[in-house]
């Protein structure tokens, strides 16, 4: 079966990547030789033959998906970008989207009856819908009837996208199943109504994978740690939910086959809470697996039926052969079947079994994903092992006392709330884990993404597996590597090079956001701005080795420029804070205020025109003007134009910092100051082609810095805005590509570095 499982795999890869002539030749390709193995006298052609045909199996279905939804009258309508109407059953829930321009909703709909171009026609394929807020309250499996303009599919899952135009018109409510989930789903999220943010967020999220009230924030934590799997539908989910019932159904005096009905019956419910969407289901048949594994003669029937999942899971969804998360659940569950048992027996000789399996399972499946995570995230975390082991006891509780408090809360309001409190009192644990963990100074570690170092990460892992049997099995050099692993997470590991000891600058890698750190003394610098995320801004301070702040300059009071100030103020001596006189949007203005006067650090607007001298800096605020407004509309619209311009100069450099001001702003700038040449320019709005190009040009900065998110919905940087800079013979870089970026002055030359050098 695992012979089996890589011929299936190979064939949906071989649908997604490869053209169908290809996957022809292929399969007539492995018929052959299969029959010249078998006149040759080889014993396995019929095992090569299965092989095959399962291989072709898959690459036809895959070839055949693709063929009906990418050619068909929706497809063609969307090609010619018609206006339709169409009558279709919604697939998913809605996913809201924050814009530049306001939220939209994205939700994607089985098409039955489409009409455009002046006919109509009946089928059934997938479309995906963008529309506005209006469609976040459409009902899982409703038929609704929409009108829109059709656009091409960028993609092979859909068919083509629909934008949307008015409000939806229900035709039919879902079916009596999807109401019951739907009533369970929000019955969970009352019971948990009453507790803090997180745990409201947590507890859907373990029973069910409703994951839209996480915070991103708690979301980089989880990833950091290792716990993101916490976080989505996965095996682990469905066996917590289905062993309940099975316990409770046994303590009901249920026995013999009727415990597989019971069982059936709960894949079958825990599908519909979760929702029909491919990795709920990859995640079911992954559980169903485990469950196997869970019996006698577990690892063999568990290879076996691992096998049977993937070629059944393959057949159905060939397109899953290129999903990183299919890959991950395979890895995991490949991982906890070959290595789980034997660390847990070689363990279980000095340890209780519980706590060695408790140990064993998820230090296996995180070994096995490790070089994949890596490849994905470029991070290897050093804390997974030991946060999986320290949240194991309450997962289950958790996940238990959820579902049991949707249940109850069916009922009875009071009851379902009860549960509801105990499930939060358990992921409170595992928050504080996440939290404590990815705090920690070597929590993860950067790794390349690049193929020697994933194949040097994959023979590590190998190693590792090979060796851990003879270090698990003695108490002495058990404790040993425990000790190591501490110590590798507790103390900082350094980056060669880095910070280099005459930097000047650094453009700190925090997203889609600004924070800018300058180097006024030893251990002190001026923060300008702090960046989305605390953490981030937090870590890149502590690179750098900075304790003392003098100053903290907010350009404006955007969240991604303001909403990481605690990172910054975090056990940091801070002299003061200045910002913009506008102060909007107020609620940015709001937690700068309250985050100040936590740490009690006065803040004040910066003078228009004031130059003053911090250590090695010499800092000049150009820009805004003293009789710029200080109260604006209040949706934080005017406040980029509002943002605080320095100018730094340090060791003969001469540095432009620009916040996200706009077009006028720079264009005043220009009439305000003639000739005004830099050697480094921080280029406004993370690259927005809203520029005064010929402003920046005729600045002759040397360096043009681009502080940018990787993958961000507004464009940034445009083509439109770099290109011109770069043509002067300016140095463009990007923190999306190039991380941190550091600029010192060595010698005559004003020289670029990033964590990885030059």
């Amino acid at each position: 079966m695992p012979l089996l499982a890589l011929g299936a795999w190979l064939g949906g890869l071989a649908a997604q990547l490869l053209a169908g002539p290809a996957v022809t030749v292929g399969c007539a390709g492995g018929l052959a030789a299969v029959v010249v193995l078998r006149r040759s006298g080889f014993r396995a052609p019929l095992t090569g033959a299965a092989v095959l045909l399962v291989f072709a199996a898959v690459a036809c279905s895959g070839l055949v998906r693709q063929h009906q939804v990418g050619h068909n009258p929706v497809a063609d309508l969307g090609a010619q970008r018609a206006v339709v109407s169409v009558d279709a059953t919604v697939s998913s829930d809605p996913r809201v989207l924050s814009g530049r321009f306001g939220d939209q909703v994205l939700v994607r709909l089985e098409v039955h009856r489409a009409t455009g171009r002046g006919a109509t026609f009946e089928l059934a394929t997938p479309v995906l819908l963008i529309g506005d807020p209006a469609w976040g309250d459409v009902p899982l499996g409703a038929t609704v009837r929409a009108g829109g303009r059709l656009g091409p599919s960028d993609g092979s899952d859909v068919a083509a996208v629909l934008g949307a135009s008015g409000e939806p018109v229900l035709l039919a409510p879902p079916d009596l199943w999807w109401r019951g989930a739907d009533a369970l789903r929000q019955s969970l999220r009352d019971s948990v109504a009453a507790r803090p943010a997180d745990q409201r967020a947590l507890v859907p999220a373990l029973v069910d994978g409703d994951d839209t009230a996480l915070d991103d924030a708690l979301a980089d934590d989880f990833r950091d740690t290792g716990l993101t799997h916490l976080l989505a539908v996965s095996g682990t989910n469905l066996t917590l939910v289905v062993g309940f019932l099975l316990a409770a159904a046994r303590w009901s005096r249920v026995r013999g086959r009727w415990l597989y009905v019971v069982g059936a019956c709960g894949i079958a419910g825990f599908v519909l809470l979760a929702r029909t969407e491919p990795s709920v289901l990859r995640a079911a048949v992954m559980g169903t697996v485990a469950l196997f594994a869970m019996g006698v003669n577990g690892r063999e029937r568990g290879f076996r039926a691992l096998g049977v999942a993937v070629v059944v899971l393959l057949l159905a969804q060939p397109a899953l052969a290129t999903s990183v998360g299919f890959a991950l659940s395979v890895l995991a569950t490949t991982g906890i079947l070959v290595l789980a048992p034997g660390w847990r027996d070689d363990l279980a000789r000095w340890l209780p079994r519980w706590l060695a399996e408790a140990i064993a399972v998820p230090a296996a499946a995180q070994l096995a994903c490790t070089p994949l995570v890596a490849a994905i995230s470029g991070q290897v975390s050093l804390v997974a092992v030991a946060a999986n082991l320290v949240v194991a006891p309450v997962v289950g509780p958790a996940t238990v006392l959820g579902l049991v408090g949707g249940l109850l809360g069916l009922v009875w309001d009071p009851a379902g709330r009860l549960a509801g409190t105990a499930a939060g009192w358990c992921v409170a644990w595992i928050v504080e884990v996440a939290h404590r963990g990815a705090s920690l100074p070597s929590a993860a570690v950067e790794w390349g993404t690049g193929f020697v170092p994933l194949t040097v990460l994959t023979a590590l892992s190998v190693a590792a597996a090979l060796v851990a049997p003879y270090l698990l099995r003695r108490r002495t050099t058990a404790l040993g590597c425990a000790l190591v692993m501490v110590l590798a997470v507790l103390v900082r590991l350094p980056t060669p090079g880095w910070p280099p000891d005459d930097w000047v600058l650094v453009m700190c890698d925090v997203g889609q956001g600004d924070a800018l750190v300058l180097n006024a003394a030893p251990g002190s610098a001026v923060v300008v701005d702090a960046g989305p995320d605390p953490r981030l801004v937090d870590r890149c301070l502590s690179r750098l080795h900075i304790e003392q702040v003098p100053l903290v300059v907010l350009t404006h009071f955007h969240a991604d420029h303001v909403d990481g100030l605690e990172g910054v103020l975090d056990g940091r001596n801070v002299g003061a804070i200045e910002t913009t006189r506008l102060l909007d949007p107020p609620q940015g203005a709001e937690l700068v205020s309250e985050e100040a006067a936590a740490a009690g650090v006065p803040v004040s607007a910066a003078d228009f025109g004031r130059t003053r001298t911090i250590g090695d800096l010499t800092l000049q605020a150009l820009w805004p003007p003293a009789d710029s407004p200080t109260v604006g509309p209040g949706d934080g619209s005017t406040a980029n134009e509002a943002s605080v311009v320095l100018l730094v100069e340090v060791r003969g450099m001469r540095l432009l910092l620009t916040g996200d001001v706009e077009p006028e702003g720079q264009a005043a700038l220009a009439r305000m100051l003639p000739g005004l040449s830099v050697d480094v320019l921080k280029l406004p709005h993370h690259g927005s082609r809203y520029q005064d190009l010929d402003f920046l040009e005729s600045l002759g900065a040397g360096l043009v810095l681009v502080s940018v998110g990787a993958d961000n919905d507004y464009g940034h940087p445009a083509p439109e805005a770099l290109e011109p800079l770069a043509a002067t013979g300016a140095t463009v870089l990007r923190t999306d590509l190039d991380g941190d970026v550091g600029v010192a002055r060595r010698g005559d030359s004003v020289v670029a570095l990033t964590s990885g050098g030059p």
